[in-house]
């Protein structure tokens, strides 16, 4: 877990150097965005005419950044050694959207997930549950209450992005939501429904092919549960003990 907080604080200095080399852009002309950082925006950058504060702020920008990449590159590979021999990570990353990094904090979060007595436990602990305000008249919902995890909750809707275009469930209740709550809001509930299949995967000790098979298996016995009608009533006309109300006029 210690390297995993290592590697988020190595990505907001990266993200701190690539905004402060693209504030030195515009304020030389240059409206690259994501294209800085290839070879020819930085060809260009380092071209354009600037203030004697101003090259040393690029030069200096340029050499932490990529220290910077080095080290998360260094970090990455050693999550990827450490992880390859643990099942439950290998399990987890079947989920699509679910990465070595997510397994690797929900693993280390989670375990062991035995001590949660259900999914609305879990969603409590890693800071999902829904806060309320409620009176005798209404009831307001003041968002998740983020306790718990911030690495967790941050890597689960990044995952999320991704799991919602590959998994026709979650994409069809993530579209639902979106359209009666926006999208911000869907984003944190299918994170929060990412986060209850990964502990059953957890805890059940499956896959995510293994965890689709039990979910059609257990949609189909809902459908199969209907209505509980006797044999001898199906097919039978309507009684005729009731007497029809006489004509008017007779």
């Amino acid at each position: 877990m210690r390297m995993l907080r290592y590697r988020q604080k190595l990505i907001k200095m990266r993200t701190m150097s690539k905004n402060s080399l693209q504030s030195l852009a515009l304020q030389s002309g240059i409206a690259r965005r994501g294209r800085l950082f290839t070879r020819d925006g930085k060809a260009e950058l380092n071209a354009a005419v600037m203030s004697a504060a101003m090259q040393w702020q690029r030069a200096h920008w340029w050499q932490l950044l990529e220290a910077l990449n080095q080290q998360a590159l260094e970090a990455m590979t050693w999550l990827k050694a450490a992880s390859q021999n643990d099942v439950s990570i290998v399990r987890l990353r079947t989920h699509p959207g679910i990465g070595l990094l997510t397994s690797l904090c929900l693993v280390h979060t989670l375990q062991p997930v035995a001590r949660f007595r259900n999914t609305r436990k879990v969603v409590a602990y890693a800071g999902f549950d829904p806060m309320e305000r409620s009176s005798a008249e209404r009831k307001h919902f003041l968002g998740i209450s983020k306790a718990g995890s911030r690495v967790l909750r941050y890597l689960l809707v990044e995952a999320a992005n991704t799991a919602v275009r590959k998994d026709e469930e979650l994409k069809r209740f993530y579209q639902r939501l979106a359209q009666r709550r926006g999208r911000p809001k869907a984003k944190v509930a299918a994170a929060r429904k990412l986060l209850i299949r990964a502990y059953i995967m957890m805890r059940d000790e499956i896959d995510y092919a293994e965890f689709r098979r039990r979910a059609v298996a257990a949609r189909l016995a809902r459908l199969r549960q209907g209505p509980q009608i006797p044999a001898a009533l199906i097919g039978q006309p309507a009684s005729t003990d009731r007497q029809e109300p006489p004509l008017r006029g007779k």
